[in-house]
């Protein structure tokens, strides 16, 4: 193996089995998710009524929700539920109605709200602070 050893009665974090998580945190991530959903929609309404600065508001309201998501749950399953909920909402926008009405334009400003808010969720959910798992150190004892 890697030739170190593990504390007594301690497992390591891949070795131990999954769990599903508690009522309260599957109800966390499905308000977040519902809160990224209409963040979604408001950003669709919003960018292509003010061109740069609804835009730029859009994609601030996306990143504020996704690091706000982590930073208040403490773990990144937060903040991706918040993006799920944004892109799979924007996503729905984007395709048109067989009636010919649509919400987004083709023009450089949804797309730039579509890339760049998925961008800004990546970002956002991967860069996004949270705490070290119980019980582990931050470096391997040497």
């Amino acid at each position: 193996m890697s030739g170190r050893s593990q504390p007594a009665g301690q497992t390591p974090l891949l070795a131990q089995p999954l769990r599903p998580p508690s009522a309260g945190r599957a109800l966390l991530h499905l308000g977040l998710l519902v809160l990224g959903a209409l963040t979604g929609v408001a950003g669709a309404l919003v960018q292509p009524a003010w061109f740069p600065g609804g835009l730029l508001l859009a994609l601030a309201a996306e990143a504020g929700l996704v690091v706000g998501a982590a930073r208040a749950a403490g773990r990144r399953g937060a903040a991706v539920a918040a993006a799920v909920g944004w892109a799979a909402v924007v996503i729905f926008l984007t395709v048109g109605r067989p009636e010919g009405d649509f919400l987004f334009a083709a023009g450089s400003g949804s797309y730039l709200f579509l890339l760049g808010g998925i961008a800004v969720a990546v970002i956002c959910a991967t860069l996004a602070p949270v705490r070290q798992p119980d019980g582990v150190p931050v470096r391997p004892v040497k």
